[in-house]
């Protein structure tokens, strides 16, 4: 499982590219997105995403928060556990901070199961 910007050119080496954001990235057209799916179900709710605004002094009460609502979406993880297992998938984010941010998240919990 692989992690990459949304303002990253698409490459064949990316295998499955997933979008995990709950909005579109700005500037981006779907072409150049090149997404095989968007799973925006399982991005962080508004309110978390607000609340943490991408601050990095607010990254372990996030991980916490999320990880809480990822748990109330068993299906999708499911899914995206099935996928992982048969193809490479890469998670596509929006964020600049490559560090702090939803997908780092997501490819944590599912890679640590």
């Amino acid at each position: 499982m692989a992690l990459k910007r949304a303002y990253e050119a698409a490459s064949p080496d990316d295998g499955l590219r997933i979008l995990v954001d709950r909005l579109w990235p700005r500037g981006v057209s779907k072409e150049k997105a090149d997404l095989d799916d968007w799973m925006k179900d399982i991005a962080p709710s508004t309110a978390l995403r607000k609340w943490f605004n991408h601050d990095p002094a607010k990254w372990a009460e996030f991980r916490q928060r999320y990880k809480t609502e990822l748990a109330q979406h068993p299906e999708q993880m499911a899914k995206l556990r099935e996928l992982a297992q048969k193809q490479k998938v890469t998670l596509i984010f929006g964020a600049r901070d490559t560090e702090h941010n939803e997908a780092v998240v997501l490819k944590d919990v599912l890679t640590a199961t």
